[in-house]
């Protein structure tokens, strides 16, 4: 999808969302619902369209032998789930204006689900009788559909999550930056994905909000897939743990639009390990909320997902009519302890941390030396500020690496790398990403990498001189 198709995409949301406030009962947050579920419909219907050739010529093949396999077999194979006429995009966006759409719509999302399990209550299905029961909203959902027909049929990736995070900025703002939560951007994603290179194995996410970690590592894999052996295993499976339903949800749509292997479970991280996560993944991707500081110290003082490289403190004692009740100073540490305890030998992880992470004092300096000491940390890299869609705050990737093979630590500043894009928010474009990846490289002592990207550069120029001549 293009920009400019991105900005169109952005301005139907917007109408839709407006219309949504300005006609239904519904609160700001759960506009996002209702729009979600025919997006993930469209999405569905490009992802199937691409396979549906392939789908009804292996069925034609073989019907009447004995090799004879029901369409929706074939289907699941080839793209992970199957579409019933009923189901398909089309089908709905042209129903008689007499027709119940609110029913239809509550059909084709059953049928996704009954040939999907895992997706197996997660699809909105009752919201849209709700706006169709009021004749001010009735229309909605049939508009909601024209507004999105016009997505592109070659759109893939990870658009599902952006748009969820564009609603989260446009109309759920608070609920967005709630607990020091904010949603990544694609680009910064990109980056941490450039960085660990995730060549396949487990992958953790263990605040993992739509998954968008998730969807970057495969396409790290697919476009990096010429240079594995033909012996290695390049699958990958994927963890996220995630503590609000909603989201839980968002996420399984879009591992499902992407056709991602893996498992979304609903948990509190600080208190509970849905997946027994010490030393068990291969990469760990996450953006955790920042600076909590409610968290129940009794409660992560004896994990040893958190304390193995020390437990953040409070400087003072408790009083004695505290004691039992106290909180960390800030849950900053207890994320960068879980990244750390979460990867198996040669795991490598990557995650956003606020900037106050990179200085602390007391207790939280102490596990910061341990982990140097241990040799965990890979990279340090500061983040431009205005990188996010809901907040400003400047922020610090933090790599890890219990593969490295020497003791120093690669710092990058990118504070003044970016693109902007609108006078509040930047971004990193695909050149910036390889530029500041490159640089990993080289400090990993790969030279042909720098010659190899400085060949594509070349070639791409000359190719430009040609189309101008």
């Amino acid at each position: 999808m293009t920009k400019q198709e991105l900005k169109q995409l952005e301005a139907d949301l917007w109408s839709a969302a407006d219309n949504l406030r300005a006609n239904s009962d519904l609160k700001s947050s759960e506009y996002s619902t209702p729009v979600l579920g025919l997006i993930f419909l469209k999405f569905a219907d490009n992802n199937y369209r691409r396979h549906e050739a392939d789908i009804i010529a292996e069925y034609q093949k073989f019907k009447g032998t004995r090799r004879e396999k029901k369409i929706s077999e074939i289907a699941i194979e080839k793209c992970g789930f199957y579409l019933p006429d009923h189901a398909r995009y089309d089908y709905l966006l042209n129903l008689p204006e007499e027709k119940d759409i609110a029913k239809a719509l509550k059909e084709a999302m059953k049928a996704v689900e009954e040939y999907k399990p895992e997706l197996d209550g997660v699809l909105p299905k009752d919201e849209y009788f709700r706006l169709t029961r009021d004749q001010k909203t009735r229309t909605i959902p049939n508009q909601l559909l024209k507004n999105f027909s016009n997505i592109p049929t070659d759109t893939n990736g990870d658009l599902f999550g952006q748009i969820y995070e564009y609603f989260l900025a446009a109309f759920a703002r608070s609920e967005g930056q709630k607990g020091g939560e904010f949603f990544t951007p694609r680009s910064v994603v990109r980056l941490m994905v450039e960085m660990i290179e995730p060549h396949g194995g487990k992958v953790f996410d263990p605040a993992c909000g739509s998954g968008g970690m998730f969807v970057q590592s495969v396409h790290f894999i697919e476009e990096h897939r010429k240079e594995l052996s033909k012996d290695s295993d390049s699958g990958v499976y994927v963890y996220g743990q995630e503590k609000t339903l909603e989201t839980i949800n968002l996420a399984k749509m879009n591992l499902a639009v992407n056709g991602l292997r893996g498992e979304i479970k609903k948990a509190n991280t600080y208190y509970e390990d849905a997946f027994g996560s010490f030393g068990a993944f291969d990469y760990v991707l996450a953006n955790p909320p920042f600076n909590v500081d409610d968290v129940s110290f009794s409660s992560v003082e004896k994990d040893k997902r958190f304390n193995t490289y020390g437990i953040p403190r409070k400087k003072s004692k408790a009083k004695k009519s505290e004691q039992g009740k106290e909180t960390v100073p800030n849950g900053n540490y207890l994320w960068i302890n879980l990244f750390a305890t979460s990867l198996k030998p040669k795991g490598r992880a990557a995650l956003v941390m606020a900037n106050s992470a990179s200085d602390a004092r007391h207790s939280e300096a102490d596990i910061r030396r341990t982990l140097i000491e241990k040799n965990l940390i890979y990279a340090m890299l500061t983040l431009p500020s205005n990188m996010f869609y809901t907040v400003t705050l400047p922020a610090t990737l933090w790599f890890f690496d219990k593969g490295k093979t020497d003791d120093r630590i690669l710092f990058i500043d990118a504070r003044n790398v970016f693109t902007q894009i609108d006078r509040a928010h930047r971004e990193f474009s695909d050149e910036q990403i390889q530029n500041i990846a490159i640089i990993s490289q080289l400090h990993k002592g790969r030279r042909e990498k720098f010659v190899q990207l400085i060949d594509g550069y070349f070639a791409a120029g000359m190719e430009g001189l040609k189309w101008a001549a």
